[in-house]
């Protein structure tokens, strides 16, 4: 490990001594990767492993103290990136049925939803940065105005604007114009 990936000393109730910080260290080693495999097992997104297990070590060297003096200092990690894991396949499912629930609410006039449509739309929207994505989302298949996209995301209505717009044409360079066009139909 480099020096520029040591723990923060600043942070949390982190350890004050060197001696945590090499025990830390050493166990980071060994087991980031187990962790980041069972992240990965537990969500089945290779990319959300990594950060999930980063996440979950953060969290153990907020309470280094703590985490080295229980009797099984690797189960309570797996226990934190379990329930980091449950926490991201909880918010996936929610968001899964805001979708689904807004695009059953959405057939106004037509027979059926296009499905072949809807799947590149979310294909194309998943390749998209998440504060692209966001920013697309909330202000275009949520109806949100400016303010209130920035106030949901806690960026600012300019970046709202930068965002969605560059959201949009990176979407119009997957899909072709007329997709999104229809897709920005109310807020051109």
């Amino acid at each position: 490990m480099t020096s520029s990936a040591a723990p923060p000393r600043s942070v949390g109730a982190a350890p004050g001594t060197d001696d945590a910080s090499a025990e830390f260290h050493a166990f980071f080693e060994r087991h980031h990767a187990e962790l980041a495999r069972l992240a990965h097992l537990l969500t089945g997104e290779t990319d959300a492993a990594d950060d999930l297990a980063a996440d979950a070590l953060l969290a153990l060297w907020h309470r280094w103290d703590r985490v080295r003096d229980a009797d099984h200092p690797v189960a309570y990690a797996r226990g934190v990136v379990a329930n980091m894991a449950r926490g991201r396949i909880r918010s996936t499912v929610r968001e899964r049925r805001r979708v689904a629930l807004f695009w059953s609410q959405r057939s106004e006039g037509s027979d059926g939803p296009d499905v072949a449509a809807v799947v590149d739309v979310r294909q194309a929207l998943e390749r998209l940065p998440f504060r692209k994505r966001a920013c697309v989302v909330l202000r275009h298949a949520f109806d949100l105005s400016e303010r209130d996209t920035a106030l949901a995301l806690g960026i600012s209505v300019g970046t709202v604007k930068s965002q969605t717009s560059r959201g949009m044409t990176e979407l119009q360079r997957h899909l072709g114009a007329g997709a999104v066009d229809g897709l920005a139909g109310r807020r051109k």
